[in-house]
């Protein structure tokens, strides 16, 4: 296995995968009065964030694109924000560029107490010898703040978040009905400024970290969001820098508990990466 491709898939994947997880924010502790017709989006937009993060899960599919020539990085499975934000899903391994890990057409991935772990087949040689999983520590893509950020118990990092984040935003449009996955719904359009982004500032405020440096990820994340009649969401889209992530909500609620994978079967490759990192910028500084 050679450790720099490796890196390269990794960011990649992680990315892909961490993007839409972390466009949450806690945004302002109270919000401007808003006026007239915005009255209305914001309180529909008030009583779907509250619907959903009751709910606490959601079974998705999602499409993240963040330019590169293998095209958009589908995935589907679980996303839990009931206590902590977690994750358990299924992607693209050809798209995510993870053939020299993988011999299967799909990767599990895992996001669990702030870390990343990608089912893989057991390498002969290096950190990842025998193992059948890879951790990734968040950490390693957003730096010590914004890897804190993405473990906190609050489900920072959730779908939830996003619509937090929608109901602070400035320049919230009700861009009117339109049918998405056969059902009837409302599209919202919002951009949040650098300033209103909280904790989210932590994820993508460090130059430095992996992600940022992807993705161009500063300045303003601008989101659409489609909400049905039961006052749900049916697909988010944001759009920070360069990447483009679709989350499409197919049902809430009852999904099983995240739990991370044995220890024993495990590589840790955090370490390995942020060197590799650290040698990056030091070759471009």
């Amino acid at each position: 296995m050679k450790l720099r491709h490796t890196a390269a898939c990794v960011g990649l994947v992680t990315a892909a995968l961490v993007t839409t997880s972390a466009c949450g924010a806690e945004g302002a502790k109270t919000a401007a009065k808003a006026v007239d017709g915005a009255d209305k989006v914001m309180a529909a937009l008030a009583r779907a964030t509250d619907r959903t993060e009751n709910l606490g899960s959601a079974k998705v599919r999602m499409s993240t694109d963040l330019g590169a020539p293998t095209g958009p990085i589908a995935m589907d499975g679980t996303y839990s924000w009931g206590d902590g934000f977690a994750f358990d899903v299924e992607m693209d391994t050809k798209a995510a560029q993870m053939q020299s890990l993988t011999s299967s057409p799909k990767v599990r991935t895992l996001f669990v107490g702030g870390a990343y772990y990608y089912d893989i087949d057991p390498q002969p040689s290096g950190p990842l010898k025998g193992k059948e999983w890879m951790k990734i520590d968040g950490s390693a893509v957003f730096g010590e703040k914004g890897g804190q950020a993405m473990a906190g118990g609050t489900g920072g990092g959730s779908p939830v978040a996003s619509m937090k984040a929608l109901k602070y935003a400035s320049d919230v449009d009700d861009l009117g009905k339109e049918t998405v996955d056969g059902q009837s719904t409302t599209h919202y359009h919002a951009v949040v400024k650098a300033n209103q982004m909280g904790k989210l500032k932590d994820v993508y405020g460090d130059q430095s970290s992996m992600l940022n440096q992807m993705t161009g990820a500063n300045g303003s994340l601008v989101m659409d969001v489609w909400v049905n009649g039961k006052d749900l969401p049916v697909r988010m889209k944001e759009v920070i820098g360069s990447a483009t992530i679709t989350l499409d909500f197919e049902k809430f609620g009852g999904t099983a508990t995240i739990k991370p994978p044995p220890a024993a079967q495990t590589g840790d490759l955090t370490e390995t990466l942020k060197k590799l990192r650290q040698q990056q910028q030091q070759q471009q500084g």
